[in-house]
């Protein structure tokens, strides 16, 4: 979380960057707890120094009893009691100030721009031709029923809305990209695969910021004394690998990825969202993290954005990259480059990838730190980015590689690891 004295000595440079980003910071209240909370710390040490002092005094005067003594034992037994309310009070005002703290978002990058939506992200560049068709572009939705690789009924019979089963075709092209992803990131760009659990603890959820921020928006399960989330993103258990740990400066950075499910509620999404797989509660996800020194981040973001790009370009896909606006970042981000594919459908390019450097902000709540030579230790800076989802592109390879009839041409990237196979042909669902 947030040093407090940090954001109170910036004082209205911090009101004014939170703004940017839409929250209000209030340095009212911030002060009155930081306040008293050193309070509260001075006086339990002041209590404890007297109460070790009067120790020593009936220690020297043990043999000389008598009403002295007396008076010591009930000094000491009105110390303890003191002492034990501070602290109360002292845990009650952490407890608060933490709460506070722990609903503030992280401080934006002076250099990005100002606005409060994704209409407001500033367009970078453009890489590839969008396709252009002889006929009318078809949805993935329909190529999904017209080759049968999505069943999106019998997925609503199994789970309700949001949900989505692939078939035969489909579930191989989601495997494959999958496993084309993760050998580009390890072979190629140097990360580290993980097998991480699904189901993560309160305090990894609050490490990674989306506790308590989100806590209505995220799936959970109680199993006796147990509650354990669901993930959102693999971000969560990779970032989360190192809570608590002090990392070798020399060492850094570290690159992770990880081939996880993912559960989201989307809450508030509606429209042309709803359709087909862009936006389902349960999802497949290549995650990409990177934990490095803080004057790292900048260098760090630029390599985590391009090892996603490269996956777009080997596929052969249209897309175009934007820099979020203060308002539109995630809670936990500092600044964040959006990948956008292009999809025929909509004649609109959709985020694919979202890169973000989190600066110190995650690795304050979830105590990674870095030592260096010297032996000094500070916080490490956290970035992650998806490198990439499975579903969203399984949904821009039906639509930019689709053909007149609704079969689809497969990325010659994939062939290898669909067999051979070439073609996405028209199938009869059963």
């Amino acid at each position: 979380m947030h040093d407090p004295q940090a954001l109170l000595d910036s004082g209205e440079e911090a009101v004014a960057r939170m703004c940017r980003r839409g929250h209000s910071l209030d340095l009212t209240t911030l002060g009155e707890l930081t306040r008293l909370r050193r309070r509260t710390v001075d006086a339990v040490g002041r209590l404890r120094a007297e109460s070790n002092q009067l120790a020593r005094a009936g220690r020297d005067r043990g043999r000389s009893g008598g009403v002295a003594q007396a008076e010591v034992r009930t000094r000491a037994r009105e110390l303890k009691e003191r002492i034990q309310q501070t602290e109360a009070e002292h845990r009650l005002v952490c407890a608060e100030l933490d709460g506070v703290l722990l609903a503030i978002p992280n401080l934006p990058a002076d250099d990005i721009p100002d606005g409060n939506s994704a209409a407001e992200a500033v367009e970078l560049y453009r890489v590839g031709a969008p396709p252009v068709f002889d006929f009318p572009a078809r949805h993935h939705a329909e190529i999904g029923e017209l080759t049968g690789v999505l069943d999106m009924r019998r997925a609503v019979r199994l789970s309700g809305a949001r949900f989505a089963v692939a078939r035969g075709q489909g579930a191989a092209l989601g495997r494959a990209l999958a496993a084309f992803f993760l050998d580009v990131h390890t072979r190629e760009h140097g990360y580290t695969e993980y097998a991480v659990p699904s189901l993560v603890s309160r305090e990894t959820m609050t490490g990674t910021g989306q506790l308590p921020k989100f806590e209505q928006e995220l799936f959970r399960t109680r199993v006796g004394d147990r509650d354990l989330y669901l993930i959102p993103t693999g971000e969560v258990p990779l970032t989360s690998l190192h809570a608590g740990e002090i990392l070798d400066a020399a060492e850094l950075p570290l690159a992770l990825t990880g081939h996880t499910p993912c559960f989201r509620s989307e809450a508030g999404s509606y429209g042309r969202d709803t359709r087909g797989i862009l936006r389902l509660h349960e999802f497949a996800k290549v995650e990409l993290v990177r934990i490095c020194a803080p004057e790292q981040s900048d260098q760090e973001l630029a390599l985590l954005l391009g090892h996603a790009e490269e996956l777009l370009r080997r596929l052969g896909l249209a897309y175009r990259v934007v820099v979020l606006p203060a308002g539109d970042i995630g809670f936990s981000a500092r600044k964040t480059f959006d990948i956008e594919v292009w999809l025929p459908s909509q004649e609109d390019y959709r985020e694919i990838s979202s890169c973000s450097d989190c600066g110190t902000f995650q690795a304050r709540r979830a105590r990674i730190r870095i030592r260096d030579r010297r032996g000094a230790t500070g916080f490490a800076a956290t970035l992650n980015g998806s490198g990439l989802p499975v579903g969203r592109t399984v949904a821009a390879i039906l639509e930019q590689y689709q053909r007149p009839d609704g079969s689809v041409t497969v990325p010659d990237v994939l062939v290898p690891y669909l067999g051979g196979q070439r073609l996405i042909e028209i199938t009869p669902r059963p």
